[in-house]
Protein backbone atom coordinates (compact mmCIF):
# COMPACT_ATOMS: atom_id res chain seq x y z
CA UNK A 1 0.00 0.00 0.00
CA UNK A 2 1.55 3.20 -0.75
CA UNK A 3 1.46 6.77 1.15
CA UNK A 4 -1.67 8.26 -0.60
CA UNK A 5 -3.49 5.20 -0.26
CA UNK A 6 -2.96 4.49 3.16
CA UNK A 7 -3.68 8.23 3.89
CA UNK A 8 -7.68 7.84 2.04
CA UNK A 9 -7.86 5.12 4.01
CA UNK A 10 -7.04 6.84 7.42
CA UNK A 11 -9.23 9.55 6.80
CA UNK A 12 -12.26 7.05 6.04
CA UNK A 13 -12.83 8.46 2.62
CA UNK A 14 -16.22 6.14 2.02
CA UNK A 15 -17.54 8.08 5.26
CA UNK A 16 -16.69 11.62 3.83
CA UNK A 17 -18.35 10.67 0.73
CA UNK A 18 -21.37 10.24 3.01
CA UNK A 19 -20.93 12.83 4.31
CA UNK A 20 -20.91 15.04 1.13
CA UNK A 21 -23.51 13.28 -0.45
CA UNK A 22 -25.69 13.91 2.88
CA UNK A 23 -25.35 17.93 2.65
CA UNK A 24 -25.50 17.96 -1.13
CA UNK A 25 -29.16 16.18 -0.84
CA UNK A 26 -30.22 18.39 1.84
CA UNK A 27 -28.49 21.49 -0.08
CA UNK A 28 -30.47 20.46 -3.47
CA UNK A 29 -33.74 19.04 -2.20
CA UNK A 30 -34.60 20.25 1.15
CA UNK A 31 -33.81 23.67 0.80
CA UNK A 32 -35.91 24.16 -2.33
CA UNK A 33 -38.71 22.48 -0.12
CA UNK A 34 -38.60 25.28 2.35
CA UNK A 35 -38.40 27.57 0.51
CA UNK A 36 -41.03 26.46 -1.74
CA UNK A 37 -39.41 25.24 -4.62
CA UNK A 38 -38.10 29.07 -5.92
CA UNK A 39 -35.06 28.64 -7.94
CA UNK A 40 -31.94 28.51 -5.30
CA UNK A 41 -30.15 31.15 -6.81
CA UNK A 42 -32.82 33.43 -5.23
CA UNK A 43 -32.20 35.82 -2.56
CA UNK A 44 -34.09 33.49 -0.38
CA UNK A 45 -31.32 30.89 -0.39
CA UNK A 46 -28.39 32.64 2.09
CA UNK A 47 -25.96 30.18 1.21
CA UNK A 48 -24.72 30.71 -2.07
CA UNK A 49 -23.60 27.84 -4.21
CA UNK A 50 -19.43 28.29 -4.04
CA UNK A 51 -19.93 29.28 0.45
CA UNK A 52 -22.10 26.03 0.35
CA UNK A 53 -19.47 23.90 -1.26
CA UNK A 54 -16.78 25.82 1.08
CA UNK A 55 -18.45 24.94 4.08
CA UNK A 56 -18.90 20.66 2.83
CA UNK A 57 -15.38 21.32 2.33
CA UNK A 58 -14.90 22.61 6.27
CA UNK A 59 -17.19 19.47 7.24
CA UNK A 60 -15.06 17.10 5.28
CA UNK A 61 -11.66 18.33 6.99
CA UNK A 62 -13.09 18.40 10.21
CA UNK A 63 -14.04 14.72 9.43
CA UNK A 64 -11.22 14.07 7.97
CA UNK A 65 -9.28 14.97 11.29
CA UNK A 66 -11.61 13.41 13.72
CA UNK A 67 -10.64 10.08 12.22
CA UNK A 68 -7.19 10.78 12.33
CA UNK A 69 -6.58 11.26 15.75
CA UNK A 70 -9.38 8.74 16.76
CA UNK A 71 -6.58 6.44 15.04
CA UNK A 72 -3.64 7.77 17.01
CA UNK A 73 -5.08 7.23 19.87
CA UNK A 74 -6.33 3.71 19.31
CA UNK A 75 -3.52 2.36 17.97
CA UNK A 76 -3.53 -0.11 20.96
CA UNK A 77 -6.68 -1.12 20.85
CA UNK A 78 -7.28 -1.53 16.96
CA UNK A 79 -3.53 -3.40 17.61
CA UNK A 80 -6.00 -6.08 19.00
CA UNK A 81 -9.51 -5.38 16.92
CA UNK A 82 -8.71 -4.91 13.69
CA UNK A 83 -4.70 -5.86 13.10
CA UNK A 84 -4.80 -6.20 9.40
CA UNK A 85 -6.59 -2.84 8.65
CA UNK A 86 -3.78 -0.36 10.78
CA UNK A 87 -2.58 2.65 9.14
CA UNK A 88 -0.91 4.57 11.53
CA UNK A 89 2.52 3.38 12.21
CA UNK A 90 2.69 0.91 9.64
CA UNK A 91 2.31 3.20 6.15
CA UNK A 92 1.81 6.61 8.08
CA UNK A 93 3.95 7.70 11.07
CA UNK A 94 2.80 8.89 14.01
CA UNK A 95 4.33 12.37 14.32
CA UNK A 96 2.88 12.74 10.78
CA UNK A 97 -0.93 11.64 11.49
CA UNK A 98 -0.50 14.45 13.93
CA UNK A 99 0.39 17.26 11.87
CA UNK A 100 -2.01 16.01 9.25
CA UNK A 101 -4.50 16.13 12.09
CA UNK A 102 -3.53 20.36 12.90
CA UNK A 103 -3.42 20.73 9.30
CA UNK A 104 -7.10 19.34 8.57
CA UNK A 105 -8.70 20.82 11.53
CA UNK A 106 -6.79 24.15 11.15
CA UNK A 107 -8.21 24.25 7.38
CA UNK A 108 -11.68 23.20 8.57
CA UNK A 109 -12.10 26.09 11.14
CA UNK A 110 -10.14 28.59 8.99
CA UNK A 111 -13.12 27.67 6.26
CA UNK A 112 -15.85 28.16 8.76
CA UNK A 113 -14.55 31.44 9.70
CA UNK A 114 -14.43 32.11 6.26
CA UNK A 115 -18.15 31.11 5.39
CA UNK A 116 -19.44 32.49 8.88
CA UNK A 117 -18.03 36.04 8.20
CA UNK A 118 -19.23 35.97 4.22
CA UNK A 119 -22.83 35.30 5.51
CA UNK A 120 -22.64 36.93 8.89
CA UNK A 121 -23.35 33.89 10.66
CA UNK A 122 -21.13 33.42 14.14
CA UNK A 123 -22.59 30.00 14.77
CA UNK A 124 -20.59 28.49 12.09
CA UNK A 125 -16.97 28.80 13.29
CA UNK A 126 -18.17 28.68 16.84
CA UNK A 127 -20.15 25.24 16.36
CA UNK A 128 -17.24 23.95 14.26
CA UNK A 129 -14.35 24.85 16.78
CA UNK A 130 -16.60 22.50 19.18
CA UNK A 131 -16.62 19.95 17.10
CA UNK A 132 -13.09 19.56 16.68
CA UNK A 133 -12.57 20.14 20.23
CA UNK A 134 -15.36 17.61 20.63
CA UNK A 135 -13.38 14.90 18.43
CA UNK A 136 -10.12 15.69 19.93
CA UNK A 137 -11.51 14.64 23.70
CA UNK A 138 -13.54 11.90 22.11
CA UNK A 139 -10.57 10.45 20.84
CA UNK A 140 -8.72 10.98 24.14
CA UNK A 141 -11.33 10.22 26.99
CA UNK A 142 -14.90 10.23 26.32
CA UNK A 143 -14.69 7.01 23.97
CA UNK A 144 -13.65 4.64 26.86
CA UNK A 145 -16.53 6.09 28.88
CA UNK A 146 -19.97 4.41 29.52
CA UNK A 147 -22.47 6.57 26.64
CA UNK A 148 -21.13 9.68 26.39
CA UNK A 149 -19.00 9.04 23.59
CA UNK A 150 -21.45 7.17 21.61
CA UNK A 151 -23.69 10.45 22.51
CA UNK A 152 -20.78 12.96 21.19
CA UNK A 153 -20.73 10.97 17.97
CA UNK A 154 -24.13 11.25 17.30
CA UNK A 155 -24.53 14.68 18.22
CA UNK A 156 -21.42 15.45 15.33
CA UNK A 157 -23.59 13.30 13.21
CA UNK A 158 -26.79 15.00 13.65
CA UNK A 159 -24.30 18.41 12.90
CA UNK A 160 -23.79 17.30 9.72
CA UNK A 161 -27.39 18.28 8.43
CA UNK A 162 -27.92 21.17 11.05
CA UNK A 163 -24.58 23.21 10.06
CA UNK A 164 -26.67 23.80 6.93
CA UNK A 165 -29.67 25.01 8.76
CA UNK A 166 -27.72 27.44 10.91
CA UNK A 167 -26.27 28.70 8.04
CA UNK A 168 -29.18 29.59 6.60
CA UNK A 169 -30.76 31.46 9.97
CA UNK A 170 -30.93 35.29 10.25
CA UNK A 171 -30.94 37.11 13.23
CA UNK A 172 -33.92 39.53 12.01
CA UNK A 173 -36.01 36.58 10.81
CA UNK A 174 -39.43 36.08 12.19
CA UNK A 175 -39.23 32.49 14.18
CA UNK A 176 -43.00 32.14 13.03
CA UNK A 177 -41.82 32.77 9.43
CA UNK A 178 -43.37 29.42 7.41
CA UNK A 179 -40.26 29.01 5.02
CA UNK A 180 -38.29 28.98 8.42
CA UNK A 181 -40.51 26.96 10.51
CA UNK A 182 -40.82 24.29 7.32
CA UNK A 183 -36.97 24.01 7.05
CA UNK A 184 -36.45 23.41 11.02
CA UNK A 185 -38.98 20.80 11.01
CA UNK A 186 -37.13 18.74 8.14
CA UNK A 187 -34.31 19.51 9.52
CA UNK A 188 -34.75 18.33 12.66
CA UNK A 189 -36.32 15.12 11.55
CA UNK A 190 -33.17 14.22 9.30
CA UNK A 191 -30.67 15.16 12.21
CA UNK A 192 -32.95 13.15 14.74
CA UNK A 193 -32.35 10.33 12.31
CA UNK A 194 -29.10 10.76 12.05
CA UNK A 195 -28.80 10.71 15.87
CA UNK A 196 -30.76 7.72 16.83
CA UNK A 197 -29.42 5.41 13.87
CA UNK A 198 -25.82 6.61 15.06
CA UNK A 199 -25.95 5.55 19.02
CA UNK A 200 -27.28 2.36 17.68
CA UNK A 201 -24.58 2.04 15.18
CA UNK A 202 -21.77 3.17 17.62
CA UNK A 203 -23.14 0.60 20.40
CA UNK A 204 -22.86 -2.00 17.76
CA UNK A 205 -19.47 -1.51 17.75
CA UNK A 206 -18.47 -1.68 20.73
CA UNK A 207 -19.86 -4.95 20.62
CA UNK A 208 -17.58 -5.60 18.00
CA UNK A 209 -14.65 -4.34 19.84
CA UNK A 210 -15.06 -5.71 22.79
CA UNK A 211 -11.68 -7.54 23.32
CA UNK A 212 -9.50 -4.78 22.52
CA UNK A 213 -11.64 -2.50 24.43
CA UNK A 214 -11.53 -4.30 27.72
CA UNK A 215 -7.75 -5.18 27.13
CA UNK A 216 -7.25 -1.66 27.58
CA UNK A 217 -9.50 -0.64 30.00
CA UNK A 218 -12.53 1.27 28.63
CA UNK A 219 -15.68 1.42 29.83
CA UNK A 220 -18.01 1.10 26.83
CA UNK A 221 -21.89 -0.45 27.68
CA UNK A 222 -21.04 -3.98 26.55
CA UNK A 223 -18.06 -4.02 29.21
CA UNK A 224 -19.71 -2.44 31.95
CA UNK A 225 -23.46 -3.70 31.07
CA UNK A 226 -22.74 -6.79 29.72
CA UNK A 227 -24.23 -8.11 25.73
CA UNK A 228 -27.58 -8.78 26.37
CA UNK A 229 -28.08 -5.04 28.46
CA UNK A 230 -26.50 -3.65 25.35
CA UNK A 231 -28.50 -5.33 22.54
CA UNK A 232 -31.95 -4.55 24.14
CA UNK A 233 -30.72 -0.63 24.25
CA UNK A 234 -29.75 -0.80 20.79
CA UNK A 235 -33.11 -2.97 20.15
CA UNK A 236 -35.21 -0.20 21.62
CA UNK A 237 -33.39 2.65 19.78
CA UNK A 238 -34.16 0.47 16.71
CA UNK A 239 -38.02 -0.08 17.49
CA UNK A 240 -38.67 3.83 18.62
CA UNK A 241 -36.54 5.13 15.15
CA UNK A 242 -39.04 2.35 13.05
CA UNK A 243 -41.81 3.89 15.20
CA UNK A 244 -41.06 7.68 14.33
CA UNK A 245 -40.66 6.73 10.62
CA UNK A 246 -43.69 4.88 10.73
CA UNK A 247 -45.70 7.86 12.06
CA UNK A 248 -43.81 9.81 9.25
CA UNK A 249 -45.29 7.59 6.73
CA UNK A 250 -48.30 7.68 8.11
CA UNK A 251 -48.33 11.84 7.60
CA UNK A 252 -47.17 11.70 3.82
CA UNK A 253 -49.60 9.12 3.00
CA UNK A 254 -52.12 12.02 3.63
CA UNK A 255 -49.91 14.28 1.37
CA UNK A 256 -49.88 11.97 -1.71
CA UNK A 257 -46.36 11.12 -1.57
CA UNK A 258 -47.46 7.32 -2.05
CA UNK A 259 -43.84 6.81 -3.88
CA UNK A 260 -41.50 8.13 -0.74
CA UNK A 261 -43.67 6.57 1.66
CA UNK A 262 -43.18 2.80 -0.18
CA UNK A 263 -39.32 3.56 -0.52
CA UNK A 264 -39.37 4.87 3.25
CA UNK A 265 -41.35 1.35 4.55
CA UNK A 266 -38.90 -0.99 1.92
CA UNK A 267 -35.53 0.73 2.26
CA UNK A 268 -35.91 2.00 5.74
CA UNK A 269 -38.31 -0.03 8.28
CA UNK A 270 -37.85 -3.19 6.79
CA UNK A 271 -34.52 -3.38 7.39
CA UNK A 272 -34.46 -1.84 10.79
CA UNK A 273 -36.24 -4.81 11.81
CA UNK A 274 -34.17 -7.13 9.90
CA UNK A 275 -31.43 -5.90 11.95
CA UNK A 276 -32.95 -6.16 14.90
CA UNK A 277 -33.97 -10.17 14.32
CA UNK A 278 -30.16 -10.55 13.69
CA UNK A 279 -29.09 -8.35 16.83
CA UNK A 280 -30.62 -10.96 19.51
CA UNK A 281 -28.59 -14.19 17.37
CA UNK A 282 -25.68 -12.23 17.48
CA UNK A 283 -22.58 -13.48 19.16
CA UNK A 284 -19.23 -13.43 17.04
CA UNK A 285 -16.89 -10.60 16.23
CA UNK A 286 -17.62 -10.92 12.44
CA UNK A 287 -21.77 -10.92 12.93
CA UNK A 288 -21.35 -7.44 14.91
CA UNK A 289 -19.29 -6.19 12.25
CA UNK A 290 -21.74 -7.11 9.52
CA UNK A 291 -24.63 -5.47 11.50
CA UNK A 292 -22.71 -2.22 12.43
CA UNK A 293 -21.91 -2.30 8.22
CA UNK A 294 -25.86 -2.90 7.56
CA UNK A 295 -26.68 -0.14 10.04
CA UNK A 296 -24.82 2.12 8.08
CA UNK A 297 -26.50 0.72 5.07
CA UNK A 298 -29.82 2.22 6.48
CA UNK A 299 -28.42 5.63 7.59
CA UNK A 300 -27.42 6.15 3.51
CA UNK A 301 -31.08 4.80 2.20
CA UNK A 302 -32.44 7.14 5.02
CA UNK A 303 -30.68 10.37 3.90
CA UNK A 304 -31.27 9.58 -0.03
CA UNK A 305 -34.73 9.73 0.72
CA UNK A 306 -34.34 13.44 1.13
CA UNK A 307 -34.62 13.04 -2.73
CA UNK A 308 -38.53 12.65 -2.78
CA UNK A 309 -38.94 16.13 -1.00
Amino acid sequence: MNTMTAFFKLIRWPNLLFIALTQALFRFFILPFAYGYRALSSNDVKLSLPLFFLLMAASLCIAAAGYIINDYFDLNIDQVNKPKRLIIDKFIKRRWAIVLHVVLSSVGFLLSIYVGYKIWNFYIPFFNLVAILALWLYSTTFKKKLLIGNILISLLSAWVILVLTFAEYRFEIDPLNGQWRRLLKVSFIYAGFAFVISIVREVIKDMEDMRGDYKYGCRTMPIVWGLQVSKVFSGVWIVVLAGCVGIIIVYVLQLGWWISAIYSFVAIIIPLFWVLRKLYDAKSQAEFHRLSTAVKVIMLTGIISMIFF
